[in-house]
């Protein structure tokens, strides 16, 4: 690939992700192994990026917490995170994103959440609500949502087996794509 700096150093990409230090292009600033990403709300979210606390949580209108949101009072969603195995390295890529409920479960889950008491609960069905590059565009995404024990973001999986992002989170992906990925959300590597 053109946008790969280090050929001519030595340095691999797996080699950066397992640890070794990098300086972001974008802000400057050095990274160290691989990192999570994630955006602050569901791609549908219509207000301001400040998050409220999850104890003023309100079922009515919109309300954005770092665990919660509701919008309009009709749609009810909950930070999950997507795991794709990235080859050669022992921890998954994890994308914070957000999964929707019905009110039903969402009720259900927050009843738990506290606790972290998921036993026997989900999967449920959910919506991915956020954009993932190069895997999932502007449309919601069918996913299945297994909540966690020990208040773990519930870990979703995609439901069409035939799909890119089904498939990466099967068959994982490589350290080559997981720095295009950090590219695309302006994190790329300073030459």
């Amino acid at each position: 690939m053109s946008w790969w700096p280090f050929k001519r150093k030595g340095s691999t990409a797996l080699d950066l992700l397992n640890g070794a230090e990098w300086r972001c292009k974008t802000c400057d600033r050095p990274h160290r192994g691989m990192f999570d990403l994630a955006p602050l709300a569901p791609d549908p979210w219509p207000g301001s990026l400040d998050h409220a606390p999850n104890s003023a949580l309100t079922l009515d209108g919109d309300f954005l917490s770092d665990d919660f949101c509701v919008i309009d009072g009709k749609y009810f969603l909950v930070r999950c995170v997507i795991e794709i195995p990235v080859h050669g390295l022992e921890r998954n890529l994890g994308f914070g994103c957000w999964g929707t409920l019905s009110r039903t479960n969402f009720e259900s889950y927050i009843e738990r959440f506290d606790s972290g008491g998921f036993q026997g609960a989900g999967p449920w069905s959910s919506w991915l609500c956020n954009q993932f590059y190069t895997y999932v565009g502007s449309d919601p995404l069918a996913c299945r949502m297994f909540p966690q024990l020990d208040r773990q973001g519930p870990v979703l999986r995609v439901q069409d087996e035939a799909h890119p992002l089904a498939i990466a989170q099967q068959q994982g992906i490589s350290a080559e794509q997981v720095l295009e990925i950090y590219q695309h959300y302006g994190h790329a590597i300073a030459q």
